[in-house]
């Protein structure tokens, strides 16, 4: 593990690997640990980076609204110190949402984009009111909006199959400071619109998401990749895509970046 200072801010990342650079972002909750898998995997072939967004994991908060362009201009400084001039950005949720602010501030930067479990669209209004209801839980009680967070991500399947793993994503969410949840969801509320970058971005795309997702929708990704040159996938799984079809996704990726 590895750490970069970023506006007096730690930032935690780990590298590994030699090759074309291929950066894994987490979602809301989440942290870098959940690429594990993937690094062993990919680092085999490719420069691996996984990175803790800010007041996430073991990074430190930069400040009280983390935007998804504060993100990006983060990973694009951390980038710019490793001497890594394009990457292929692979974002979970809102480690999506953070890839779509990369791909619109640093175009020339990127080599392809992959959307796991993540909408380009900014919040509807409706999803807006239940953010600001979400952070007035988790003032008054922040273990239980996360132990719930966690639980309503996966399918009913996965909660069968996978619950020693769905127990480890709740303790680690729970280690995610009052100030990081906060900032984080006050981050996604005001995230801009981005769907015209799946239309019009000049390099490789690629969305997975979950039939049983009920944030990132079967219905929702259709729509906004309609028209759109998008390798696009429907998995059998909910919103922890790359948890409940880890060999899949593995697949998937391996195949997306060898034609890329």
């Amino acid at each position: 593990m590895e750490t970069f200072t970023y506006k007096n801010t730690q930032i935690s990342y780990t590298e590994s690997g030699k090759g074309s650079a291929l950066v894994f972002l987490h979602g809301f909750l989440e942290n870098k640990n959940m690429w594990i898998p993937y690094e062993k995997y990919f680092s085999n072939k490719f420069r691996v980076i996984t990175i803790d967004l800010f007041g996430h994991g073991k990074s430190e908060n930069l400040g009280y609204i983390h935007t998804m362009e504060d993100h990006a201009d983060m990973v694009f400084a951390l980038l710019s110190d490793l001497r890594i001039r394009k990457a292929t950005l692979v974002g979970h949720s809102m480690g999506g949402y953070v890839a779509l602010a990369f791909a619109e501030l640093y175009p020339d930067h990127l080599k392809s984009l992959v959307l796991i479990n993540a909408s380009s669209r900014a919040d509807s209004e409706e999803r807006k009111m239940n953010r600001d209801r979400a952070i007035q839980v988790v003032k008054k009680n922040a273990k239980v909006f996360i132990s719930m967070a966690i639980n309503n991500l996966f399918s009913d399947d996965a909660r069968a199959d996978l619950s020693n793993q769905i127990d480890i994503v709740r303790d680690q969410a729970l280690e995610t400071s009052l100030q990081g949840v906060v900032a984080a969801l006050e981050g996604m509320k005001i995230r801009n619109d981005r769907e015209v970058l799946l239309h019009f971005g000049p390099y490789p795309k690629m969305i997975i998401t979950g039939k049983d997702d009920q944030i990132a929708t079967e219905s929702e990704i259709l729509d906004e990749t309609n028209g759109a040159d998008v390798t696009t996938h429907i998995l059998d799984c909910g919103h922890m895509a790359p948890l409940e079809k880890e060999e899949e996704i593995i697949k998937l990726l391996q195949v997306f970046i060898k034609k890329k």
